[in-house]
């Protein structure tokens, strides 16, 4: 949701952070590493039981997260291999995250609910996939209600106190599953519809009582 309609708005607030850091000496690539940092230490706190820190330590990931992409615009030095590298520091700090969830529920509760923060985590993998799969195919696959930022703010939530820890995660399972449902159904739908027709590039134009003069070697560059 974010990443669709709100993406206008951030960028425009965090062009000028950007620059900022840029004239600092920070690098995109740097602010992703660092991010990454801190989700280890955020998944650390969780696991331990140190919620409040762990908001604090959540925000600090996020805000890297969202920084990482400005600098590099502000720095001209966007490039596919900062894009692949932002791409799978997302996936491994995502694992990190749910990992130090489910550390917690198996110190202090019984049962399979260990298998909730795995749920969601494959769940979020799949929007992941999703996503990555219908671009290569020239499709759009964005937006939807539970995407990287939402599940962020609504783990930061849960962190808030013990007692709501545990129904905010069944939440977050849930709008994951709804946006991965959402985003499939999408797809399908765009790839059902025919693809347009392609016109020809160059047809020559015939003149009357002459044939169309054939392009040679030399004309044809």
């Amino acid at each position: 949701m974010f990443d669709g309609r709100f993406r206008r708005g951030i960028d425009a607030t965090t062009a000028p952070v950007g620059r900022w850091l840029v004239r600092a000496g920070f690098s995109a690539d740097a602010l992703t590493a660092s991010g990454l940092v801190f989700a280890f230490a955020t998944a650390w706190a969780i696991a331990v039981g140190h919620h409040h820190l762990a908001i604090f330590l959540l925000a600090a990931t996020g805000f890297h997260d969202m920084l990482d992409g400005a600098v590099a615009k502000a720095s001209h030095r966007a490039s596919q291999r900062g894009s692949f590298f932002d791409s799978v520091i997302d996936r491994v700090s995502d694992a990190l995250l749910l990992g130090g969830t489910a550390y917690y529920l198996t110190a202090h509760h019984h049962g399979q609910l260990v298998l909730l923060p795995f749920a969601i985590l494959t769940t979020t993998f799949l929007i992941s996939y999703q996503r990555s799969k219908a671009e290569s195919l020239g499709l759009s696959a964005k937006g939807g209600l539970m995407e990287r930022a939402e599940r962020m703010i609504l783990l930061g939530v849960g962190l808030l106190a013990t007692a709501i820890f545990i129904p905010v995660l069944w939440l977050m399972l849930a709008l994951t599953a709804m946006t991965a449902a959402g985003r499939f159904w999408r797809v399908w739908q765009i790839a059902a519809r025919p693809e347009p027709v392609r016109s020809h590039a160059y047809r020559p134009r015939a003149h009357s009582g002459r044939r169309p003069r054939r392009l040679t070697r030399s004309s044809r560059h």
